[in-house]
């Protein structure tokens, strides 16, 4: 073992000073029900991956993918690859076998794991782009009930270290592709490290922190707010296999989980407190309950803060390993809506078109540097060079600074329409349509206007036992035209049963896109 790599290995330092600390443990249900993993057993188990794996002949630099849901095997990986200098590729599951096929033709991985959800797919992969070795999580009815990886960990010799820096790449995360293929952003040990000083300073993560995961641990907010920077600090994990969000307030509300730290983006939030057992449910043990990933309907803010728990903003992406921002807690209620200031180590500025700085409450695109934003992306040194302008990462989102300094991320620039000349952020919108009490969820897309160009549409799923008559057309826009300006009002609405999202329960505006708008869809007059 080479000692120049302990600086990166967090679970190697807790395992020496205090082993016995719990490191990880799953929810009480589903496959894995109440393992529970103290620092001494990760490390063992974080060794024992590494050594299978070069026993395999994986070496630095070469890539191991993982298909799989939430489990403790993403931080054996995590930290395997950073004992023996490979790279792990972290795969979205609910992608489809072309698109996990374009993305493992791209990072070429020489070792698949997976777990047993996954096998068929996993088989038809290795076929389709020659990945050498796979390794099964679970408990196959082909192995005669052995446990593939549990025998691999057993079996495998101890592994040589080697010496990395914080400039090595650690994961390759690949972005959703709103347009055209996704790309993979690499992510470095620095870019992880200086993220657990950025997020953990102001998320008050200490070692007695106890961080729920819920989001996918293949994402970057599943991995890293706040799971890594808890293992940094040397608290535990409780961690969901999937979301539930009757399972996710019966663990919150669990004095023997002792949860501390939650983060989510807007979604599990708003399907939690629309559970029925939200309001009966003890949230007093939540310290820190953070959210990012997409504009944050003000409702959810506030029927949270009403319950005593006060959401505060973030924001991050994949590129700056993630956070960029952050919201004190003691300003959540007096900058409601707010992501916040740049985090310690992260400078930010908002850019006009004309690329100067922009005026205070003027609306810019946020561009950020600093040792937590990627070198690039995998294999795609054209879209390296045009996401960035010198070192500064253009991040693609619209935001605007207060008087005091305070960020507020109006919308993607992707989804900003423009209306009779006037630009309009589906954001803003949303968040007046979600006032309407029979409202569940709601998107506002742009669609083609012969008389405006583009023409907002809300797209709206009532509450469960909301009738048409409840809440129909003319309700929505009567709503809207006392609260925002005529040309932000949407055009037209409709109703559907359920929305697109993503595996994080991101709204897939693309998807909505091309089902209301086509190709073939006539322009609203």
């Amino acid at each position: 073992m080479t000692a120049g790599l302990r600086h990166h290995d967090w679970i190697a330092h807790h395992h020496s000073v205090g082993g016995d600390r719990l490191a990880y443990r799953d929810l009480d249900v589903g496959p894995a029900a109440g393992r529970r993993l103290s620092y001494t057993e990760l490390h063992r188990r974080t060794d024992q991956l590494a050594g299978h794996l070069q026993s395999l002949g994986v070496g630095r630099g070469h890539r191991v993918a993982m298909l799989a849901h939430n489990g403790s095997e993403f931080f054996e990986l995590q930290f395997a690859c950073g004992r023996i200098g490979c790279i792990a590729v972290l795969l979205n599951w609910r992608l489809t076998v072309p698109e996990l096929q374009y993305i493992l033709d791209d990072c070429t991985p020489s070792v698949l794991i997976h777990d047993i959800a996954f096998a068929p797919v996993a088989r038809e992969l290795s076929g389709l782009c020659h990945v050498r070795d796979l390794l099964c999580i679970d408990a196959d009815a082909d192995t005669g009930g052995a446990n593939p990886y549990e025998q691999a960990l057993l079996a495998a010799p101890a592994p040589e270290w080697v010496p990395l820096t914080h400039d090595d790449i650690s994961t390759i995360m690949y972005t959703s592709g709103t347009t055209g293929h996704p790309k993979g952003a690499m992510i470095t040990h620095g870019m992880t490290f200086w993220n657990c000083i950025n997020l953990g300073i102001p998320a008050r993560i200490t070692p007695d922190s106890v961080h729920f995961v819920v989001l996918p641990l293949f994402h970057t907010g599943g991995l890293n707010c706040y799971a890594n920077p808890v293992l940094h600090a040397g608290g535990s994990l409780v961690t969901a296999r999937t979301f539930d969000a009757g399972q996710a307030l019966r663990a919150i509300g669990d004095p023997g989980y002792g949860i501390t730290h939650f983060f989510g983006v807007p979604a599990p939030y708003q399907f939690m407190m629309q559970h029925p057992d939200f309001e009966t449910t003890d949230l007093s043990r939540l310290q820190v309950a953070g959210v990012g990933g997409a504009p944050c309907a003000l409702t959810i803010l506030e029927t949270w803060a009403g319950c005593g728990v006060e959401i505060v903003q973030g924001y991050g992406m994949t590129e700056t390993s993630p956070s960029v921002t952050m919201l004190d807690a003691a300003d959540a209620m007096r900058k409601l809506g707010s992501a916040g200031k740049g985090v310690m180590h992260c400078e930010v500025r908002i850019v006009a078109e004309d690329g100067t700085d922009a005026a205070p409450g003027a609306v810019g695109e946020l561009w950020t540097r600093g040792p937590n934003v990627t070198p690039g992306y995998w294999n795609r040194p054209d879209a390296t060079a045009s996401s960035f302008e010198g070192d500064w990462l253009k991040t693609g989102d619209a935001a605007r600074y207060d008087d005091d300094g305070f960020i507020f991320i109006v919308d993607r620039w992707k989804d900003m329409y423009i209306s009779g000349g006037e630009n309009v952020y589906p954001a803003e919108v949303e968040n007046v349509v979600y006032q309407l009490p029979g409202v569940a969820e709601a998107a506002v897309i742009g669609v083609p206007s012969d008389r405006w160009g583009e023409v907002g549409m809300a797209v709206i799923v009532r509450r469960p036992g909301v009738e048409g008559d409840d809440l129909d057309e003319r309700t929505v826009v009567t709503h809207c035209v006392s609260r925002l300006a005529k040309f932000k009002v949407p055009a037209t609405v409709t109703f559907t049963d359920v929305l697109p999202r993503n595996a994080t329960g991101k709204v897939l505006k693309r998807e909505l896109r091309a089902r209301f708008i086509g190709a073939d869809a006539p322009a609203i007059t």
